[in-house]
């Protein structure tokens, strides 16, 4: 099977390698996705999931990318470096809540703390679900391809891995944010209708782009 390693000299866009631009991808999707995530999306009575949602598949498909070319022992790095990025956005949007501002610009302010106040819990609850998530969507995948002798039916293993990822993910994510500020109706309706809506991206979206991407690689540097 092929693999591109890590640093070769030819493993380069300009001046970015491809796991580069794959990882910088990845901690960008999740960053918006813990801003996103303040907001509950709703249709008529039923609560749906957070904004945030949209972004996931996404995320995880590059995570898929990630662990199938460069292996999991990578995708682990790239894992905690996400996890090491978003404390960084909690640390310093909490730094901005606190600091001194003009009268006014008071509206601005009481706008920011509202979205940024709420933006540690989001965070905290993301980093556990996301911790726990990707690492085993990861694990399951890489699993899946070694077993796998020709490395064929990638879409198995991009959607199998990602079955047990986002379960994990949902009910952590939606019981460690929304507990407390929701409903127990909504929490559950939250927890289902965001994994139903996470599988059905990842299968029509996430996966044949997985596909393009692993191609592309694969025949431009591997």
């Amino acid at each position: 099977m092929n693999k591109v390693p890590e640093n070769p000299s030819k493993n380069r866009i300009g001046d970015f390698s491809p796991l580069t631009v794959v990882s910088s991808l990845i901690v960008t999707m999740y960053l918006i996705a813990n801003l996103m995530a303040v907001k509950i999306i709703s249709i008529g009575p039923f609560t749906l999931f957070d904004a945030g949602t949209i972004t996931f598949p996404i995320a995880y498909m590059l995570s898929d990318v990630l662990a199938e070319i460069w292996g999991y022992k990578t995708a682990r790095k790239v894992i905690f470096l996400t996890f090491a990025c978003n404390a960084l956005l909690v640390i310093f949007t909490s730094i901005g809540t606190i600091l001194p501002y003009p009268d006014y610009m008071e509206g601005i302010q009481q706008a920011y703390s509202t979205i940024y106040t709420y933006v540690p819990r989001i965070v905290g609850a993301s980093l556990i679900s996301f911790l726990a998530g990707d690492l085993i969507n990861a694990k399951i995948l890489v699993a899946m391809r070694d077993r796998s002798a020709d490395g064929k039916m990638l879409w198995l293993r991009t959607i199998g891995s990602s079955v047990a990822g986002y379960l994990i993910d949902s009910v952590l994510f939606v019981l460690i944010a929304f507990t407390g500020t929701s409903p127990a109706s909504d929490l559950l309706s939250m927890i289902l209708a965001q994994y139903i809506a996470k599988i059905a991206l990842e299968a029509l979206f996430g996966t044949p782009l997985a596909y393009a991407a692993i191609r592309y690689i694969r025949r431009r540097w591997g």
